[in-house]
């Protein structure tokens, strides 16, 4: 019998059906959970099962069952969760604007990431989802980068490898260097960043300006990048890396811990 491919939960988002184009008006104000397809594709291309995990997901009882966890990418994490300025939050219901900031989400997405670390899941955060990450482990965020001579909120669709100004250097030895090699050009669609990071999480990618583009924590397999690897245009080693850290924990299935408090 061939081994067993793990499962791999992937977040998404939630809104009103009336926000998509030809729906029918008669249960317009019924919301459906929306996922980026590229992430599942790319994971079973990996040999991952993809799991798309839904708010009502209980995040305990899911990382029974799971053996990875991606936070994925979307709308700003809400400033009170990081100790940021509340002026800034515009609109009040997500359902019906998908960037509108949304409470339910962050709380969600901060609970399925203490659940995967208390039960040694391996955990991959992409752009938004590294910055909930960060959040997680009691670090803050930038609220709006400046502008700069690096572009990171660029002008590019996807998918697209990035431009030259977009030059991620990393550091020696990390999960990221071992994956990427010294440096990459990699894609950028953020406005926020992580500013002090996370208690136990360290710093492992920077661009040119100094801005975050990846942390981990090599330990416990979490690692978050702030480009979108399922929107590169060329091949990019992140979604294979948690597919792969996944199945170790299926061949190592007594690699547990007990159950401990996190920041």
């Amino acid at each position: 019998m061939s081994a067993a491919r793990p499962l791999i939960g992937i977040t998404g988002r939630r809104y009103r059906l009336n926000l998509i184009t030809g729906a029918d008006s008669r249960y317009g104000d019924r919301c459906t959970d929306s996922y980026m397809s590229d992430f599942a594709t790319l994971i079973d291309q990996a040999g991952g099962v993809p799991v798309h995990l839904s708010y009502d997901t209980d995040a305990e009882a899911v990382c029974h069952w799971l053996a990875g966890v991606v936070i994925t990418g979307g709308q700003d994490v809400h400033p009170a969760r990081w100790g940021g300025d509340t002026s800034v939050v515009r609109g009040s219901d997500p359902r019906s604007d998908p960037m509108v900031h949304d409470i339910e989400r962050d709380e969600y997405e901060t609970a399925l990431v203490n659940a995967a670390l208390q039960q040694r899941i391996p955990v991959l955060g992409v752009c938004r989802g590294m910055q909930v990450i960060n959040v997680a482990f009691g670090g803050t965020l930038i609220a709006d980068l400046p502008p700069g001579a690096v572009r990171h909120l660029s002008p590019e669709s996807a998918p697209a490898d990035g431009t030259e100004d977009h030059v991620v250097t990393f550091e020696p030895d990390s999960i990221a260097a071992g994956l990427f090699g010294e440096r990459a050009v990699t894609n950028s669609w953020h406005h926020q960043a992580v500013d002090r990071c996370g208690t136990g999480l360290a710093v492992t990618g920077r661009a040119s300006d100094g801005v975050i583009e990846a942390v981990e924590r090599p330990e416990d397999a979490v690692l978050g990048v702030q480009w979108h690897p399922e929107w590169m245009a060329t091949a990019d080693p992140t979604l294979t890396w948690i597919v792969e850290e996944s199945a170790k924990r299926l061949q190592n299935p007594t690699n547990t811990r007990e159950a401990q408090q996190w920041p």
